[in-house]
């Protein structure tokens, strides 16, 4: 099956603004990760924003980016206009990778995308196990509820996604920004109204969820720092800059 990775990223975060262009190792966030893409291997790669500062980054360090309009609600829309843009007819599966997660596991982008195709699941996502038991009340991290319990070689359904959870037993794992769409599901996704659900936890995955479109579920090996602050930043600069000693 044919794929494309798309990567939304905009300079106008909330809680840390500009940061996509933040260097680490001489080369910005976003940078490091469509080339972590382009690494997993699975198809071609875009990133789409609204900033034409990050058009520019990412031209000039050998990537390809789109413009996309300023008013998405979501990152999911923005990769639709994306798609629309980009105009690959053959495309089956769209993957949608977090611009700020540099150290996402190669593997679990990997395993995620060989799930899809060998399932044929309309919508899949990753999920990691939960070590820190003070990640179950931090509103920050993502939790997903599954039916079954995550394994590396099997793709549960999800039963539903919350920021905190006061179940530290069944089957609740830290959930990923990563997805991968089939085409159409993509489609039907845009066209359905924000859920209530979804605008008062400000997760967009309960749109489908609402609408009846099943998630399925990927064991990740790793749970990947997301930049969402300062402190975010100086911790993953840190390791990869270890790293690249």
């Amino acid at each position: 099956m044919k794929t494309l990775v798309i990567i939304p990223s905009r300079l106008s975060a909330t809680r840390l603004p500009g940061k996509p262009l933040l260097k680490i190792n001489g080369l910005s966030i976003i940078s490091h990760v469509f080339k972590k893409a382009i690494d997993a291997n699975i198809g071609e790669v875009y990133v789409a924003t609204e900033d034409q500062e990050i058009v520019d980054d990412v031209r000039r360090n050998g990537g390809q980016a789109i413009m996309t309009s300023k008013n998405h609600k979501t990152g999911t829309d923005r990769i639709y206009e994306a798609l629309k843009k980009i105009g690959k007819l053959d495309v089956e599966l769209i993957m949608n990778l977090q611009g700020d997660e540099p150290l996402m596991n190669l593997d679990d982008i990997k395993n995620l995308h060989n799930q899809m195709i060998l399932t044929k699941s309309k919508l899949g996502t990753s999920a990691s196990k939960i070590l820190n038991k003070s990640l179950y009340s931090d509103p920050n991290v993502v939790k997903v509820l599954t039916k079954e319990s995550l394994k590396i070689s099997e793709f549960p359904e999800a039963q539903s996604f919350v920021r905190i959870s006061n179940n530290t037993r069944e089957n609740i794992y830290h959930h990923l920004g990563i997805y991968c769409y089939q085409i159409e599901t993509l489609k039907n996704f845009v066209s359905l109204n924000q859920s209530q659900n979804e605008i008062k936890n400000k997760l967009e995955q309960l749109r489908a969820l609402d609408n009846n479109i099943t998630i399925n579920v990927s064991l990740a090996k790793d749970s990947p720092i997301g930049v969402d602050t300062l402190k975010d930043f100086m911790a993953i600069k840190k390791i990869m800059e270890y790293k690249s000693e």
